[in-house]
């Protein structure tokens, strides 16, 4: 039988959950490092890993797994954070209480405790497990900001929806699959209707210029960035790693030529893949 066991960070009902769904089975783990070391270990047969928020912005410990790893981007996909306020049965806001909720979705829903500063707010180690924890403790006095999944999963009350300071709340998620282990993927024998983007890393030598010379293999081909990232080199202090994402397959003759052209005077570069969209 095909391995179709999706691994995801957090609880059932988490947004990572809602994102794993669309690719199989969801399969829940502790922490990010857990999810790569099951794609690693092939245990599962991908895992949809969160990258970037549209209000919080890249999640850089995930980048900095993703070469760390032997994984390959395969997929990506985008799901609409919409936050609730959850509590049990009968319970309210008008009473004083504490708000649980990844650090994240609680910087998300400042205004809501603005104008409610009778709710404390309380950090959970996420969304879906602070609807857990209520649900389990029975205390009509606590509350959790979570997705309306949490609430049907842990039989929970919505006692206000779309909780977030802005409408625009959108994440953007990574499929990954081990390096060598990438068949057997259903959603990659789709018909590709979107066009693809490809992901890379690499570093520069120090030198006047190099970022400058790095970005123009991609201009002179006419090759369209749709992000770049810098992030410091774990390995050797005060050097950096630049992510880039492009429009374009690996296998493009523009974009082959552009990588070509990159490697001849960058220190390291490596593809994280290519991919399309995932809806």
């Amino acid at each position: 039988m095909t391995n179709r066991l999706v691994a995801y960070q957090g609880e059932p009902g988490a947004y990572s959950e809602i994102a794993a769904l669309r690719f199989g089975q969801p399969e829940p783990f502790e922490s990010f490092d857990d999810a790569f070391n099951a794609v690693e270990n092939k245990q599962v047969a991908c895992a949809v890993i969160p990258i970037e928020n549209s209000l919080g912005g890249s999640i850089h410990h995930n980048y900095d797994l993703l070469i760390e790893h032997p994984v390959h981007i395969v997929a990506e996909t985008f799901v609409k954070v919409q936050h609730c306020l959850l509590g049990l049965p009968g319970s309210s806001t008008a009473s004083p209480g504490n708000v649980l909720s990844h650090p994240q979705a609680l910087a998300q829903c400042r205004n809501f405790f603005n104008r409610h500063p009778h709710l404390k707010a309380e950090v959970a180690y996420d969304t879906a497990g602070s609807a857990k924890i209520i649900a389990s403790e029975g205390k009509s006095s606590n509350l959790a900001i979570a997705s309306k999944r949490a609430a049907e999963l842990y039989g929970l009350s919505i006692l206000q929806e779309n909780l977030a300071d802005e409408e625009w709340n959108i994440t953007r998620f990574f499929c990954i699959a081990h390096e060598h282990h990438r068949e057997n993927l259903p959603f990659l024998q789709t018909e590709e209707s979107e066009r693809q983007k490809t992901s890379i890393v690499f570093t520069l030598p120090n030198e006047p210029g190099s970022l400058f010379k790095a970005l123009a293999t991609f201009a002179l081909r006419s090759i369209d960035l749709t992000k770049i990232e810098s992030r410091p080199f774990r390995k050797k202090a005060f050097e950096y790693l630049f992510y880039v994402d492009c429009i374009g397959h690996s296998d493009d003759q523009n974009v082959r030529n552009a990588l070509g052209h990159l490697k001849e005077f960058a220190t390291m570069v490596k593809v994280l893949g290519s991919y399309g969209i995932v809806k």
